[in-house]
């Protein structure tokens, strides 16, 4: 980084969800449990996977990455969020702040590109089922979880090596209660209106067409499954339903943050919350809950746990 370009500010103020002691106390402890279910249920799913046979399938190996994707995209915001509702001054370095930046972006976008992945494999699974195996090998899914991880990797340095060159010198306060990128911009001691087109534009790219090919992949399944079986149809819809709750509730706060903004603070502040806890908070949830494998291998799981105890 360009040491001059940060002299004159070398931190910033997050003035965070509330300001009256008492209801900050108490979001520290409903934030600090949802973060704790956040990270345990997600490693639950990642465990299960790995460790249960019955879920070495294409399908399941897209699920833990997508966990593994979820447990770190709450915890670029969440764990700092939740130590500044115990503290009055809610600072955050300059170097911090860029790397909340650019590790937010990287995994958005990365799990933005995966679950484009998830959704090839739930066409090639329903609309070409003799196919599946030999389309969908190992290979071919460790390439896509490849290219869903370089794919955020580039849409995060794009953003960083723009933002770690401006000049910052006048007002540090965020409001929000992260280093959120377009309220970062807004500080810079320069007009920002190019600048924060051309994030939109950038952020909007990667966006809008994840979107675009996932509403192309669930019209062709959809398609697809409505000629089908009624047992068939059943179950694919039953499973295709959990993928596209997934994707609303994760591609509606980006789209209303970074491509289209309505620049509501309380609005995005709300956005913000339910972009980065929330939805991980649900992924896990969603699939747990509709998910009829999941729920077996939980059991296995549970009564192999049980069997060792009582041996020892």
């Amino acid at each position: 980084m360009d040491g001059g370009n940060q002299s004159t500010v070398s931190e910033f103020v997050l003035l965070g969800l509330g300001h009256s002691w008492s209801i900050q106390f108490l979001l520290f402890v409903i934030f600090l449990l949802l973060y704790l279910i956040i990270v345990s249920g997600n490693i639950v799913i990642v465990t299960l996977i790995i460790t249960d046979p019955h879920l070495h399938s294409p399908m399941y190996f897209f699920l833990a990455n997508l966990s593994f994707v979820d447990m770190w995209l709450s915890s670029v915001t969440t764990p700092k969020m939740i130590s500044d509702f115990l503290r009055e001054n809610k600072t955050i370095s300059f170097a911090g702040c860029m790397c909340q930046i650019f590790f937010a972006h990287f995994i958005a976008a990365s799990e933005m590109v995966l679950l484009v992945s998830m959704a090839y494999d739930r066409y090639v699974a329903i609309c070409k089922p003799l196919h599946y195996s030999s389309i969908m090998s190992l290979q071919r899914c460790t390439g896509l979880v490849v290219s869903s991880w370089t794919t955020g990797f580039v849409h995060a340095m794009s953003h960083l090596a723009v933002i770690v060159q401006l000049p910052f010198c006048g007002p540090r306060d965020i409001d929000s209660f992260f280093c959120d990128m377009p309220l970062v911009i807004k500080l810079t001691c320069m007009d920002s209106y190019n600048l924060d087109m051309l994030m939109n534009v950038d952020c909007g790219f990667v966006a809008v067409t994840c979107f675009i090919l996932l509403l192309i992949s669930y019209t062709y399944i959809l398609l697809s499954v409505l000629q089908s079986s009624r047992t068939g149809a059943s179950k694919a819809l039953s499973t295709c339903s959990a993928h596209v709750t997934v994707v609303v509730i994760f591609f509606v706060p980006c789209i209303f943050i970074y491509v289209w903004p309505l620049n509501i603070t309380s609005l995005d502040k709300f956005l913000a919350v339910f972009y980065s806890v929330f939805t991980p908070l649900l992924n896990p949830a969603i699939y747990t809950l509709r998910n009829k494998e999941i729920k077996k291998a939980l059991k296995r799981f549970r009564s192999y746990y049980v069997g060792s105890q009582e041996k020892v």
